[in-house]
């Protein structure tokens, strides 16, 4: 056993005197350490059930025959950060929480890891630390909030911004906007709609890192206590076979999380977090694939804030596993990949049918004949942005117009909610990547704010920051390269006409090569002043296209 590196031998006495500390018996070090990485904190609506999940952990891990023992990891709420300084900081945990669970992992040199986490980075973090690590893991998430009801209707988070973009065009009173306040978000648990959380969730279940029903069956279901039990057996299974998640997150696997992404109709975040898990198991993923994969996979799935389904909808309808089966009829899927079950991804899903084709549509009667997601390129974007074709309405699918140039995220919601914007504009939003931001903040609030005032079908926002899951419209995000790092987007005038050509993948700024090469010869980026974390990793991170992964050097 891994452990016996820091239990057995004359050695390692100091350490066993330390574990006895800690009230274990010999019994219990005889035993393989398992490590539960615990995200439980009390700021994260999402996170604030998994001391349960974690107890429920624990005892599956020691009813199969093994030592569970605690530890934590960070987690940021997207929504409580969103719309200030805090926002910087999101994506930014991502790589803090990969580096510390590869700390607490190694230098206590555990047999096997069950991952718990639940919201947008942390889900991500802590896939790139099992890839790096290659420990036997599992993973087993907090599970998905249920839908409010405002008005006999069901409602999200992405319902609660958009109320105040209704706010501010006159739409709604101060009254309608608490009443959304205090009905959205019903329950504990990641938001309720296909937002990242959730996308991420669904995707480690396609990935084969995590148990059926890992994306889907909600937190407040007791049936998510007997999943989290069985992720704890299920982990001494994978250290007795000795199955790794390498063995698992292969290149094949990582296809099926692409094309399941494109079915499933995922966060635009799952292109940054994707290529950075792959990373990290030594796979190169190039986002130029996922056009490749689009072209190809039918949209099954419209949930919030793409449609008016929620997650408990999608777990009633067979969950993730019943979406997948629909998906192999048409031969897309690698159905030999292993999985955490020790079983295939064929064998897992083989007789999970669809109960709800309204919820999963059938492979003959799609949203869509492509993808839920959409990578363009063209002079605005030459090495690519990212948009969510499936909650674009069909009108904006095709759009041109007069650029309206904001160099952060607060100068553009005070355009939009001081009824600057007008149907027709093009908002672009620079300044606000991985380096320029630092951090690349989500822009929910400024989409929000144009969907809310009745604009989402005819004005575009681009930036080279990100979108919430929950963000819908003709939101075109991760411009690479980035204005701070010389990014054409650094270019645009007020005034410029951009052109948008989703189904063919194409985004133009409508200004001849003389005149960019003009307006280069007198740029000069804008760096904001940061210090601390943000200064180091504004200094480390890469473009959004590779990941925004650090780099090594």
């Amino acid at each position: 056993m891994r452990s016996d590196n820091a239990k057995t031998g004359m050695q390692q006495a100091p350490a066993r005197s330390l574990f006895r500390a800690l009230g274990l018996t010999e019994e219990e070090l005889a035993r393989p350490l398992i490590g539960v990485v615990s995200s439980y904190n009390e700021i994260v609506p999402g996170h604030m059930n998994l001391d349960k999940i974690v107890e429920a952990v624990k005892q599956g891990v020691a009813m199969a025959g093994g030592t569970p023992i605690v530890f934590p990891a960070i987690a940021v709420c997207d929504g409580i950060a969103m719309g200030h300084v805090g926002m910087k900081y999101s994506l930014v945990t991502r790589d803090l929480i990969a580096d510390s669970t590869e700390c607490m992992a190694l230098a206590h040199q555990f047999d096997g890891l069950v991952m718990v986490p639940n919201c947008d980075k942390n889900v991500p973090g802590l896939l790139m630390a099992a890839a790096r690590l290659n420990i036997p893991t599992v993973f087993v998430s907090g599970g998905p909030m249920l839908a409010g009801r405002v008005k006999g209707e069901k409602k999200s988070l992405s319902s609660m911004f958009e109320a105040v973009g209704a706010y501010a065009a006159g739409t709604m009173t101060e009254e309608d906007v608490e009443d959304f306040a205090n009905r959205v978000c019903p329950t504990c648990g990641s938001c309720s709609g296909m937002y990242t959380a959730n996308s991420m969730n669904c995707l480690t279940e396609v990935l084969g890192m995590g148990l059926k029903g890992n994306g889907t069956i909600p937190a407040v279901y007791s049936e998510r206590i007997r999943l989290a039990k069985h992720a704890g057996m299920a982990v001494m299974e994978m250290v007795e076979r000795n199955i790794c998640p390498r063995d698992i997150m292969t290149e094949a696997a990582f296809r099926n999380a692409l094309t399941m992404d494109m079915a499933l109709g995922c966060s635009t975040n799952s292109m940054l977090h994707l290529p950075a898990i792959a990373h990290e198991a030594g796979v190169e993923l190039n986002v130029d694939i996922a056009n490749e994969i689009s072209a190809k996979t039918p949209n099954l799935c419209h949930l919030a804030p793409a449609g008016p389904t929620y997650m408990e909808d999608l777990n009633e309808a067979g969950g993730v596993y019943a979406v997948m089966n629909e998906i192999s009829k048409l031969g897309l899927l690698n159905l030999d990949c292993i999985t955490v079950t020790g079983k295939t991804v064929g064998e897992n899903i083989k007789d999970c049918t669809n109960k709800n084709p309204q919820v999963i549509r059938t492979v003959e009667n799609p949203y869509s004949s492509t993808g839920g997601i959409a990578v363009l390129r063209g002079n605005l974007a030459p090495d690519s942005c990212v948009v969510k074709r499936s909650a674009v309405v069909s009108e904006m699918l095709k759009h041109e117009g007069p650029a309206r140039v904001f160099d952060s995220e607060e100068d553009a919601i005070a355009a939009i909610k001081g009824g600057k914007i007008v149907a027709g504009d093009v908002v672009v939003i620079r300044y606000e990547g991985p380096k320029g931001g630092p951090g690349m903040r989500e822009m929910l609030n400024p989409t929000s704010a144009i969907a809310g005032m009745g604009l989402g079908a005819s004005v575009a926002l681009i930036t080279d920051g990100r979108f919430s899951g929950a963000s819908r419209g003709a939101s075109i995000g991760h411009v690479c390269p980035e204005a701070a790092a010389g990014g054409p987007i650094g270019l645009v005038q007020e005034g410029d006409i951009i052109s948008i050509d989703i189904n063919a993948n194409t985004i133009n700024m409508k200004v001849s090569d003389e005149e960019l090469a003009r307006r280069r010869e007198n740029w000069v980026p804008k760096m904001k002043e940061v210090s601390g974390y943000l200064k180091r990793y504004a200094r480390q991170v890469t473009s959004a296209d590779r990941g925004a992964v650090l780099r090594d050097e």
